[in-house]
């Protein structure tokens, strides 16, 4: 089995292409190993030295390293290993989860999202997941790649919410949420910056 592998827009991320489809449709983010309960392919590559969160697509799997000074030899390695004996066994990808009735316009917003911004995003080796709306504010998630990098702001103001708004008059704005982990790095990384430049 021959996969391949492809540079993200961020350094830190690396998509791997099996050559078969990985999900087939749809997306499924795993941001620590504690949520990759109900995949086992997630649960092996977690278990690789230096992998800090696994992103499925529907034909590729995007690994995000942990930090900078780790090297991607080994961890690209043993990726490749875990991901052509996951497909050798023939194991699912994933053991099924469930899903909520929408009303119509969280559906459209929904459809948009999958079919107009979230193949663009993926190209990246990234993946908008939707997050709730309430009050005209839809609230998005932006994983796989796009976690922490510098554009994926601009992207989600400027391209996500002005395509919304123009076919969602409900529509008032685009909200970045981030989960606890995700504000707890933030606050962190804030209070570093601001040390450094003491």
């Amino acid at each position: 089995m021959s996969i391949k592998t492809q540079d993200t827009p961020n350094p830190q991320s690396l998509k791997f292409l099996p050559g078969k489809p990985v999900l087939g449709t749809g997306t499924l983010d795993f941001p620590s190993p504690s949520s990759a309960g109900c995949s086992a392919l997630a649960r092996n590559l977690f278990e690789i030295e230096g992998v800090k969160s696994v992103f499925f697509g529907p034909d590729f799997i995007t690994v995000t390293k942990t930090d900078e000074d780790v090297d991607w030899t080994d961890i690209k390695r043993h990726t490749l290993e875990a991901i052509a004996t996951f497909f050798e066994s023939g194991d699912p990808i994933t053991t099924p989860g469930h899903s909520e009735d929408d009303d119509d316009i969280v559906s459209m917003i929904k459809e948009l999202l999958d079919t107009r911004i979230r193949p663009t995003v993926q190209e990246d080796g990234g993946d908008v997941i939707y997050k709730g709306f309430e009050d005209g504010t839809v609230k998005l998630k932006l994983v796989g790649s796009c976690t922490g990098c510098p554009s994926s702001t601009v992207t989600l103001k400027n391209g996500i919410q002005n395509m919304l708004q123009f076919y969602i008059p409900e529509v008032g704005n685009v909200e970045q949420v981030e989960d606890e982990v995700d504000e707890i790095n933030a606050k962190v990384f804030t209070e570093l910056e601001r040390k450094l430049q003491e």
